[in-house]
This record gives C-alpha cells, structure tokens and sequence, in this order.
C-alpha cells in the first residue's frame, strides 16, 4: 500500500512539472522527482537557463504549489 501511494505522489510531482514546464519529457520529470538539485539540472538542460534562473523558478514554483523536498 505504501509502495502504491509513493509511484502515486511521484507521478502527481511529474505531471506538475511538465505542467510548469512544457519541454519537460516523462523521463525528465520522474529522473528529477522529488530532487531538487535534479529538476534544476534538467531545466538548465532543457531551456538553457543559468544555474541562478533555474533556481529561481524552481523555488517559485515550489512556493505556488506548497511543495517540500
């Protein structure tokens, strides 16, 4: 039961950020589920932002959205 509502809350985390970022692929959001330092990596990747623009939308949208690491 654990197990399930786990693979549920991380597919819930992956449709939100490709929801937030639309370049973001199925694989790119379950790699950085749940990390942070991941999901800034991928976007650094996927729209070229600097490592500080990276940061600051991930923050921002971890803030809308009320989600801890």
């Amino acid at each position: 039961m654990l197990r399930d509502e786990i693979e549920g809350g991380c597919r819930r985390l992956v449709g939100r950020v490709r929801e937030a970022w639309g370049r973001m692929t199925d694989d790119d959001g379950a790699i950085a589920s749940g990390r942070h330092e991941r999901l800034i990596g991928r976007l650094q990747q996927r729209y070229g932002y600097a490592r500080a623009q990276a940061e600051k939308e991930v923050t921002q949208w971890e803030k809308r959205n009320d989600y801890r690491w």
